[in-house]
Order: structure tokens, then C-alpha cells, then sequence
């Protein structure tokens, strides 16, 4: 018997152009088909729109690099005042010692190492400035889980001409301690009575539970290069210029963590707030917007006279 035809019997019916022609194919080669292609005017054009978009987008991809230290920044003071804490929480709610530049060396020297920052920093190739196991065995290290980073700001990149040639990695430290939180040493001062050690109408928190306004008391402050050596952070209320600098990172900002565990970024609107990295000791006299700008610090600073209880400074 006859195989059926496999195909349908209109296919069948077809003859091999029609096929070829169902299938989409000719019968002989056809011309190339032509491919659409810019005009020189199009090309001008778009290379326009992409020339203007570059200039637009250049200023805010600037910012990414600057944005991302400042989270980072941000971050580490969070995660720094968090083991500030949890360190007072297992000490009866003692707060850290908080030496100045003799008792940290004398911390240092004689292995107690009971400070909350066991450096003095300065432009040197002394080790102190680049060792993290002096923040390792300080009295915040165990509480940091190994991450030593957070005692330096992202945006701290400053080395000296020497330091560079002797090829140091960047300085361990580049915060700073309100002056008001904790020992400045382990000799009877006046801090050891509770009032502060260098203006002692003002009381000295000791404790945590002393801190009258957790959230409108900062703990650590980014610290000018410059400015730098202990992590006693001191300016006198009647200052007319800064003492100890306040860093200006961030865009003109600083890094400010307060005793409630919150961190922000403080942007100074004055030139006599905002010092270039010079390797030296700079001092500029505050003008009127520098004024503004000491006192927000001095209101969130947290001095209490002594006497009276009453805050001080708008405090």
C-alpha cells in the first residue's frame, strides 16, 4: 500500500518556490537590506545631550567618594560609643578613664594600659602613632570585637613628609574624648572629686547615670590633624579662637557621638571653623560665624556648674 504523504495536502500542493516563499526564503538572492545609521547632525546631537550630562552628573559623582566616608565616619562613632557603653555597663557604670598627654604615656610605659586611647598622636615615626595593639589592650578594646578602625575617621588619610618616607600606614587614632567624661589621671586631682580637671567649676561625669542630656552630650569628636596628640578633647568657654580643633572632613563637617548612642555630622558655616591640614599648629580667631559655631559645641558640650547645678551655655 501507498505511504500517505507526511505533509498537509495544501503543503503538499506547493511547489518548491511557493515553500520557499511560505518559509520566508526567495527563489534567487535578493539585494542586502539597508541598515539605518546616524546622520552626522544625530551623532552631533547626541554627543550634545551626553557632554551636558557629564558636567551635570561630574559635581554629585564628586560627592559619592566624600558621602561614603561620611557614613563610614558616622558608623564608627556609633559602633565606638556602643563599646563606650557596654565598657561602663560592666564597671558599675563607671565611665573610661580619660587621660591627658603625661598619665597616657605613664599608662603606657608602665603596661597598665587603663585608658580609653593608649596614644599620643603627632607627626613622628613614633610607634604610638601607628601601633593598634596600644588599642587593643586599652579599656575599650575588648569591646570592639578586634575593629580598630573605628577610632579613626575614613576620611583621615593625613600622613607627614617623614612618616610617608618612612612608609607608615595612617595613624591608629583621629578621635578625640569630651573633657568632661571620666579620670584625667590616676594623681588627686580634681577630677577624682567629681569636678573638671581643668575648669573645676564644672562638674566631671564619672558615671553615666551623672550625664544630665545623654542625647545632647557628646562623647567623641573627629579631632584636627593637626590638632591631635591625647584623646582629652579641651576648649575654654572663653576661648575667642579653638584650642583643640574640631576636624572638618565631611564636606566642612565633623563627626560628633553622643552618650544616647546617636552620631551626626556637624558642618561648620565659618572659615575660622574650617583649618587646612598644614602639619603645624595653626590658630585663627573666631569671627562672627565662628562664634556660632562654638557655641553649638559649647551646648552640646554638657558643663554644669559645680555649685548650683544649673547647665551652663544653653546646655
Amino acid at each position: 500500500m501507498r505511504n500517505a504523504d507526511p505533509r498537509t495536502p495544501i503543503e503538499s500542493e506547493l511547489t518548491l518556490p511557493d515553500r520557499r516563499r511560505k518559509a520566508g526564503l526567495s527563489s534567487s538572492r535578493s539585494a542586502p537590506a539597508r541598515i539605518p545609521a546616524f546622520t552626522l547632525l544625530e551623532l552631533l546631537a547626541v554627543i550634545s545631550v551626553l557632554t551636558v550630562a557629564v558636567f551635570v552628573l561630574a559635581p554629585a559623582l564628586a560627592r559619592t567618594k566624600p558621602a561614603g566616608k561620611s557614613i563610614g565616619c558616622l558608623n564608627n562613632l556609633r559602633r565606638f560609643t556602643a563599646a563606650w557603653i557596654m565598657y561602663s555597663a560592666d564597671q558599675s557604670d563607671r565611665v573610661a578613664n580619660n587621660f591627658g598627654v603625661n598619665d597616657t604615656i605613664n599608662a603606657i610605659s608602665s603596661r597598665t594600659y587603663d585608658n580609653w586611647a593608649n596614644n599620643v598622636m603627632d607627626w613622628t615615626t613614633a610607634p604610638m602613632n601607628t601601633n593598634n595593639d596600644l588599642l587593643r589592650v586599652g579599656v575599650i578594646g575588648p569591646y570592639l570585637g578586634g575593629d580598630f578602625g573605628v577610632y579613626r575617621c575614613p576620611a583621615d588619610e593625613y600622613r607627614s613628609t617623614i612618616e610617608r618616607a618612612a612608609g607608615l600606614a595612617f595613624r591608629t587614632r583621629s578621635i578625640s574624648m569630651n573633657s568632661v567624661l571620666g579620670r584625667f589621671s590616676h594623681t588627686t586631682d580634681s577630677t577624682s572629686q567629681g569636678l573638671n580637671w581643668a575648669l573645676p567649676q564644672y562638674i566631671q561625669y564619672l558615671k553615666q547615670a551623672r550625664i544630665p542630656k545623654p542625647a545632647r552630650t557628646w562623647v567623641v569628636l573627629d579631632e584636627h590633624p593637626d590638632s591631635i596628640n591625647d584623646g582629652y578633647f579641651l576648649n575654654s568657654p572663653s576661648a575667642t579662637s579653638w584650642q583643640d580643633i574640631p576636624a572638618s572632613y565631611h564636606n566642612s563637617g565633623c563627626g560628633f557621638a553622643f552618650a544616647d548612642g546617636h552620631s551626626e555630622i556637624r558642618k561648620w558655616v565659618s572659615a575660622t571653623s574650617r583649618y587646612p591640614v598644614l602639619f603645624t599648629y595653626l590658630n585663627r580667631p573666631f569671627d562672627a560665624l565662628g562664634r556660632l559655631d562654638f557655641a553649638w559645641y559649647l551646648q552640646r558640650t554638657g558643663y554644669v556648674d559645680a555649685r548650683t547645678g544649673r547647665p551652663a551655655f544653653g546646655y
